[in-house]
């Protein structure tokens, strides 16, 4: 459901009553301001932030991968490297 600032203020009660069904959006010059939730459902989304938060970047995937192969004992072999053709090389013409 959804109430402007000033119902929500006046029926705050029956806002959080509601939150319970479903989430309950506030608006204020039909731009949404807020939203009340159950808190269950706030805790999942702090979990799921926290999780994502922690898996951000690349480098920290790698990271974890590396203490993962020291636990295991695991060492990754790396081929060595080899020169390719290159199609956007101009001196090669």
């Amino acid at each position: 459901m959804t109430w402007n600032v000033e119902d929500a203020q006046q029926q705050f009660s029956e806002v959080i009553n509601a939150a319970d069904q479903e989430p309950q959006l506030i608006y204020q010059h039909n731009f949404l301001v807020a939203a009340v939730i159950k808190a269950d459902l706030f805790h999942e989304f702090l979990a799921w932030q926290q999780h994502r938060q922690q898996h951000l970047s690349l480098a920290s995937a790698f990271t974890e991968l590396r203490q993962i192969c020291l636990e295991e004992d695991y060492m990754l072999e790396i081929p060595p490297r080899q020169d390719r053709p290159n199609a956007f090389d101009s001196n090669r013409l």
